[in-house]
């Protein structure tokens, strides 16, 4: 590995770091409180770790399994120690996460037989997915790659504002037909500019509509309908963004957005500023749906892609108010 190589892979590790440390303290330093004067894993430590991992919004569904597969290693060695627990813990979630497609990856390789590359960011307002989406055209930008951002929250003149500003910021295309159009229009002329344009990546914003009005999900369908019709097999990607600081409430997000549109990929924004970093392995847990960007910071480069062994090794590391 080059030395700049080392040095963009320490750095992302120390954002990862600093990104990760609510959680940390809000849980898992927390650990060590439950195995206090334990000399093995009992049920009693099982319990207090059950209800450990369910406040920090990994979520009941996903806890019940993590502590079934630990009480079945438990039974299986007859005997594990306390000190074994961080172990045992990190390698059931690295294994959770490898089940549902999360993949460690350095970076992501554009498919050669799809261009452009059509992304369709979906999320309710307020997730971080306007600057999810200036980011993502950063980094592809970074590539050299040819990008161009369509503008299809139709519904609010900030969003549109806020996507051409970060087109201009990012040195990329941007295409909007304006307030109040039909959204579906916006995305077939969208990639059907990125297709004159020779794009490599066609990323398109949609309205951050609110996850209980069914009507306006419908609308997604549609969209996603448009665009297939400009470009076959398109959009290649429905990523859809959710704010970790909601804990729960991005899972019951999830729960709407799977319901409406075939969503491919997660983002998961603000783990910086929450103690409820134990959403992403719940998301990625009872969805089945692989995790490819966190956000661990406001920096243009604090969009990282997500490698769970870095993840959860992040996450078992002591803060430094240990």
């Amino acid at each position: 590995m080059s030395f700049f190589k080392k040095f963009f892979s320490k750095k992302k590790e120390e954002e990862l770091d600093k990104g990760l440390e609510k959680t940390k303290t809000g849980f898992f330093d927390k650990i060590s409180k439950v195995v206090a004067g334990k000399s093995t894993v009992d049920v009693e430590v099982l319990d207090d770790l059950e209800q450990l991992l369910i406040t920090s919004d990994v979520g009941l569904e996903t806890t019940i399994k993590i502590i079934d597969r630990i009480e079945a290693r438990v039974a299986k060695d007859k005997y594990v120690s306390t000190s074994e627990l961080d172990s045992i813990l990190r390698d059931e979630i690295v294994q959770l996460l490898a089940e549902n497609n999360t993949q460690d990856l350095e970076d992501y390789d554009l498919p050669a037989d799809k261009k452009p590359y059509v992304i369709l960011v979906v999320g309710v307002n307020g997730v971080g997915k306007t600057t999810t989406i200036g980011k993502l055209a950063y980094q592809y930008k970074q590539k050299g790659l040819n990008v161009v951002i369509g503008a299809g929250d139709t519904y609010r003149a900030a969003a549109v504002d806020q996507l051409k500003v970060w087109s201009e910021r990012v040195g990329c295309h941007f295409f909007s037909k304006g307030m109040y159009t039909d959204p579906a229009a916006v995305a077939y002329e969208t990639v059907n500019y990125a297709v004159d344009n020779d794009c490599d990546v066609c990323i398109i914003d949609t309205a951050g509509r609110l996850h209980t009005k069914i009507n306006l999900m419908n609308e997604l369908s549609k969209i996603k309908r448009s665009a297939g019709k400009r470009l076959e097999g398109s959009p290649h990607d429905v990523m859809l963004v959710l704010d970790a600081t909601t804990g729960q409430n991005a899972i019951e997000q999830a729960t709407r957005f799977t319901e409406a549109t075939d969503v491919s990929s997660l983002a998961l924004t603000k783990l910086d500023g929450t103690a409820k970093g134990g959403v992403a392995i719940g998301i990625s847990d009872q969805f089945k749906i692989p995790i490819k960007y966190i956000g661990v910071g406001e920096g243009i480069t604090q969009l990282q892609i997500f490698n769970k062994k870095a993840f959860v090794e992040s996450l078992f590391k002591k803060t430094a108010s240990a």
